[in-house]
Formats: C-alpha cells, structure tokens, sequence
C-alpha cells in the first residue's frame, strides 16, 4: 500500500513531464510534418498519457475529495437521463463490459454486493468521475494550444478521443449515483 502511494504518483508526475515533453515537440514542428495517421495516433497518445496523469494520482490517493460534495449530487436526473439515452451511454456502457470491466473479479473490486461495498462503489463512481473530468479539462487546454498552433487533425481526433474518453465516463458515472441513490 506504502509504495502505491510512493510510485503511482511519481508515474503520474512522469506521465506529465513527458506530455510537457510532446506538447512541446508539437509546439515547434510544423502542422504539414504528420499525415493524418500520425496526427491519430499522437492524439491518442496524448489523451491516453494526461488520462494517465488523473488515474494513477486516483489509485493512490482520494482525489475527488478536491471537488466540493456538492459537484457529485446530480441535480437535474432529467437531462442526465435524456443525455444517457440521446448519446448511447448503454452501448458505451455495454462495450465496457465486453471488455475489462466483464469479468467477475474486476467488477468485484467495485462492487461485492454488500452495504460496505454499495460505499465503496459510490467511493470509485467519485474517483472515477475526477480523474475523467480533471483528464477532460487538461486535454481540452492542449487541445486549444494546438489548435492555436494550427495542429488541426490532432486537435479533431483528441476531441474525438477526449469525448469518448472521459465525457462519456463521466456521465456514466453520474448515471452509476443516480441509479444507486434510489437505494441508498
């Protein structure tokens, strides 16, 4: 557990250091130097590592306690629930399952089907919920940076990636309390 909280986020801190490092190499090389191949993949990459920042400091450490416990309740279940149906967040939700999240133990982690497990659930949805939002703020400010800098490809496929990302585990996650608040 000690070197959980030691290394997960000095990864965290290496993760950001080398998105200074391509935020940086991008900032001074031409938008014409990366065919739209390499502006997906660097897209990719730099949503994937500042999404990385967020997740490894939340396995550590409780980072959603950075945001008011006002943020987390939903206040309008209403267009939460018109958003989750008006975007697909099922099939987003369903795509989770067929991956990571569709075997036992993993889902176990989360959720043992005790009360003690139903707060460890909300606990995770908070987590969870953060590190997508603090991930989604940061990309989109990349995002403009380049844009400035003329890097339109990158830029469309890191809104892309930043939407499905973490927009959508974000409203999942919300959608998650709002299902679960009918128990608790």
């Amino acid at each position: 557990m000690i070197l959980k909280k030691i290394f997960f986020p000095l990864f965290s801190v290496f993760l950001a250091y080398r998105t200074w490092i391509l935020m940086e190499k991008l900032g001074n090389s031409l938008p014409s130097h990366y065919s739209v191949g390499q502006s997906i993949i660097l897209a990719f990459i730099l949503t994937l590592v500042i999404t990385g920042i967020f997740a490894f400091i939340g396995f550590a450490y409780p980072t959603n306690k950075l945001l008011p416990h006002s943020y987390y309740k939903i206040k309008n279940p209403i267009v939460l629930n018109t958003a989750y149906k008006w975007l697909g967040l099922r099939y987003f939700k369903y795509l989770l399952l067929l991956t990571f999240w569709g075997k036992k133990d993993n889902r176990k982690k989360y959720f043992n089907g005790t009360k003690q497990g139903l707060k460890n659930f909300i606990f995770q949805t908070k987590q969870s919920e953060f590190g997508h939002l603090a991930a989604f703020i940061l990309i989109l400010i990349c995002s403009l940076i380049l844009l400035y800098q003329r890097h339109y490809f990158i830029v469309f496929f890191m809104t892309l990636f930043n939407i499905t990302g973490n927009i959508y585990p974000v409203l999942l996650q919300r959608f998650h309390r709002l299902r679960v608040d009918r128990f608790s």
